[in-house]
This record gives C-alpha cells, structure tokens and sequence, in this order.
C-alpha cells in the first residue's frame, strides 16, 4: 500500500509540473487552438516520447553529469534558446504579414508547418531543463527499499500521464466559445504565443 501512496504522490506532483508554464505548454496550446484536437493529441506524443527520453536519462544520473559540465548544460541552453527564437520569429512574422488579409489565421511560417509530433518532439528534447526538473523530482522517490520495477514505474507516469494530460489539454481548448474567440482574435493571440516563446528563449540566455 505504501508503494502506491507513494506513486500516487509522485503522479500529483507530475501533474502540477506537467501544467506549469513552459515551451511545451505554449507550443501546444497554439497548435490545438490553430491546428484543432487531433493536431495538438499528436503533439502531444511527441512532447511524451521526448519525456520518455529526458526521464530515462534523469533516473539514470544525467542531471548530476550536467551539474559536473557546466559547458554542456550552457551548450544546450543555447541550443534550446535558438529554435524558440526562430519559432517565435516565423509566428511573429506571419502574424504581422496577415494583419492586411482580414482576421483569418496566419499561414504558419516554416517552423510551424513541420509535423506535430516533430515540432513537440523537438521543443521538448531542447529544454534543458527538463531532466534537471524531472531527476530533482524522481530523486525523493528513488531514495530507499523499492522493487526492481520501481524506477520504470516512475518513467510510465512521467510519459503517458503527461501524454494524455496534454491530448485532454488539446481536446479542451476545441470548447467552442474558447475557438470562436480564437479565430476573431487569431493574429493578435499567435503575435502573443511569438512574444512568449522569445521571452523564455531570452530568459534561457540571460540565466546562469
């Protein structure tokens, strides 16, 4: 029983970081508003698949690596900071491009034409964060006497909760009131999702 208080635990905790704002969220939330709930359910597994990838690497003791090689981390930081940039560029410029055609949404620019599933995928496995977050959170219950599946329970919670939470998230945002107010508000809200995406790539820039 207290192996599945504990993983019930580690599941509240998950879902709060899983909610919290980031590239993933904003990325996400564009795409299910632009795109529609299929769009963002496959973004979502891309986001997952890249939680499969940073959880398996924080278990295994990377986020202790990364503490130890401060280069690797500021490499990646950079990394992280330029694709953000240049997706908040082309979303940006698409928005002030389309301002002269009416209130129709954007054409998206090339960053957002690629697949969902990449563009999650990709957003995810560039936030240098995320293993850091994610081994800070799996350490307390990695800590003491727990079977040999222990470890990859934690991984399955981290994965695909975060892949349906998310994929709910999608099919949320098709609330009509919610996709009207979108798609009269289009160009200004995809100029707001830019802007954010700039401010946590600058903020990756600017902090140590």
């Amino acid at each position: 029983m207290s192996g599945l208080l504990d993983l019930a635990a580690f599941a509240g905790v998950m879902a709060l970081g899983q909610f919290s704002p980031g590239p993933d969220m904003i990325l996400l939330t564009r795409t299910s508003l632009a795109e529609g709930a299929r769009a963002g359910a496959v973004m979502a597994c891309g986001i997952a698949t890249g939680l499969a990838v940073h959880t398996a690497l924080a278990v295994a003791g990377l986020a202790l690596a990364f503490e130890r090689m401060p280069a690797l981390r500021r490499a990646l930081a950079w990394v992280a900071a330029a694709y953000l940039g240049w997706l908040a560029w082309h979303l940006i410029k698409a928005s002030l491009a389309a301002r002269t055609g009416g209130t129709d949404p954007p054409p998206p620019g090339p960053g957002m034409r690629r697949h969902p599933y990449l563009r999650g995928l990709i957003c995810n496995l560039l936030n240098p964060k995320a293993v850091l977050f994610l081994a800070a959170v799996c350490a307390p219950f990695l800590q003491g006497a727990h079977p040999p599946w222990w470890p990859a329970a934690l991984w399955a919670v981290v994965v695909f909760q975060g892949g349906l939470l998310w994929a709910l998230w999608a099919r949320l945002l098709q609330w009509p009131p919610l996709r009207t107010r979108y798609e009269r508000s289009a160009l200004w809200i995809d100029a707001a999702f830019g802007i954010a995406l700039a401010a946590l790539a600058l903020k990756l820039l600017v902090t140590r």
